[in-house]
């Protein structure tokens, strides 16, 4: 892989248990290059390599360097010094994503598959996360981008890294749009986030409960209530105004986040009509809608005293 032009590389580490094998796999999928638990000795060596006969093109993939506390010669600190000798000596264009992840969280996923952690294989899985995380604390500081991916399921993460790492249009910032439910935890990643729990509840309609915000008629429901035109237009004006200045200011990723109580009806609606709306002013924001398929939950909603009524 003898390089006649500066590569783009992405080094990905993390938690144990964080996620870095799906970020991998995802990435391949994408047409990445993708190595994993590569000895760091190697890294000038695989750069250096010339490819066979045939096998110019693959010249042009970008590079996904998989590196944790398993992989040998681990060192944050030489993985920092490599960094730099990259960026500066070879001219690559070498990004850094750290995956991050609760130890609670880290602890159950453990605990469910079963699996022992790689760095207490004979202790419990809490001394391994903190033994690894004082490890990587210094990539980790130092990484360009971290994702937090404590209320990420497997497909949530697979989206997260298709909309940050896409090789189309990249001068243009990556744009998610984000539906929550503020009952199961407030995204950590969101740049704005707007509550939409102020709208009359499509939940106490019986009709209603079962189906989500993309069905016509809870979409009805929703926007028959009297503050719901004007402040969903005020937030589209706000959107149009501040993602162009984002943009020239270099902001690389933006997520919007809508929540409502349980995160099925109410910001499920708006982040997609929003979502629209940006489409036809000239953005392409992928939308993704965490908790849609979670289960209603009488208690977990609640009616706004003074609100408007459930029933029709």
């Amino acid at each position: 892989m003898t390089l006649s032009h500066p590569k783009s590389i992405l080094l990905l580490s993390g938690l144990s248990g964080a996620g870095k094998t799906t970020a991998l796999k995802t990435l391949e999928d994408m047409g990445w290059e993708v190595v994993d638990n590569l000895p760091l000795v190697l890294l000038d060596r695989l750069l250096d390599t010339p490819l066979p006969a045939g096998y110019a093109g693959e010249d042009e993939r970008p590079l996904a360097l998989g590196i944790d506390a398993r992989t040998r010669g681990f060192d944050a600190g030489a993985i920092v010094r490599r960094i730099k000798a990259l960026r500066e000596r070879h001219g690559h264009d070498v990004e850094t994503l750290f995956l991050d992840c609760s130890d609670s969280e880290l602890e159950r996923r453990f605990a469910e598959t079963r699996r022992r952690h790689p760095l207490a294989l004979d202790r419990p899985a809490a001394d391994g996360i903190a033994r690894e995380r004082e490890l990587t604390e210094a990539l980790r500081r130092w990484s360009t981008q971290v994702i937090d991916t404590t209320s990420f399921t497997s497909n949530a993460l697979q989206q997260e890294i298709r909309s940050r790492f896409s090789r189309e249009r990249l001068s243009d910032p990556v744009l998610t749009i984000l539906s929550f439910g503020f009952s199961r935890g407030v995204p950590r990643n969101a740049d704005l986030m707007f509550d939409m729990r102020f709208l009359r509840n499509p939940h106490w309609d019986e009709a209603l409960r079962p189906r989500t915000g993309l069905d016509s008629d809870v979409a009805a429901y929703i926007a028959a209530d009297p503050a719901y035109e004007q402040a969903v237009s005020k937030i589209e004006d706000l959107l149009a105004t501040l993602l162009p200045r984002y943009a020239e200011g270099g902001k690389a990723y933006i997520t919007i986040a809508f929540g409502c109580t349980g995160g099925k009806h109410r910001s499920v609606h708006v982040a997609d009509r929003v979502a629209r709306y940006l489409q036809d002013a000239g953005f392409s924001p992928t939308v993704l809608h965490r908790n849609i398929e979670s289960t209603p939950q009488d208690s977990l909603e609640k009616r706004r005293p003074g609100g408007p009524k459930a029933t029709s």
